[in-house]
């Protein structure tokens, strides 16, 4: 492995470590002993992308991270985010078991982590990738963006709790089975 400061081609490894997308090493070279790291994945079959018009290339994950990181641009979501959300597409796609996936399948699923990431990134990479071409097709995108960020998740509390749902809280806590009131 050629150290990416000296480009000396040996390196010893120094600490080796499974990972969920395969194995992560840190190295040091042994000649100006800066220490790297280095990741192995699991070489996959060639996945192809079965673009709008026909055309067919090979699935490129780092132009999957493009878009993304292009849609976050100036936006608070952490860069380990984004590179988390690109190993979640690429892993369910090969899941898929499928030798072709059309492009529009990447594309929603890039929308669906996005959406979860962050909302301004979601509108941004949608209106690119849906190719809105009046305001009212990105009106509606923009209000379905709110809309889910309005809608509670199933069991999330409402913020911010004000007095009355902190007693409702209190309530249910000791009127529930599994906190029975204490005895005095």
């Amino acid at each position: 492995m050629r150290c990416p400061f000296c480009g000396h081609s040996d390196s010893r490894v120094v600490d080796s470590r499974e990972t969920e997308e395969g194995i992560r090493r840190r190295r040091e070279c042994t000649r100006c002993e800066l220490r790297f790291t280095t990741y192995e994945r699991v070489q996959t079959t060639a996945l192809l992308v079965v673009k709008r018009d026909g055309r067919r290339e090979e699935f490129n994950r780092e132009k999957v991270k493009r878009g993304m990181l292009l849609a976050c641009t100036k936006r608070p979501v952490p860069a380990d985010a984004i590179d988390k959300a690109v190993d979640d597409i690429e892993q369910d796609l090969q899941r898929l078991g499928r030798a072709e996936v059309p492009s529009s399948l990447i594309g929603e699923m890039v929308m669906e982590r996005l959406k979860r990431l962050d909302r301004v990134a979601y509108v941004r990479f949608a209106s690119v990738y849906r190719n809105f071409q009046d305001v009212g097709k990105f009106h509606e995108a923009v209000r379905e963006a709110l809309e889910q960020e309005r809608t509670p998740t199933a069991g999330q509390l409402p913020l911010p709790l004000n007095g009355k749902t902190l007693r409702r809280l209190k309530h249910r806590r000791s009127s529930s089975p599994a906190n029975p009131k204490e005895e005095p």
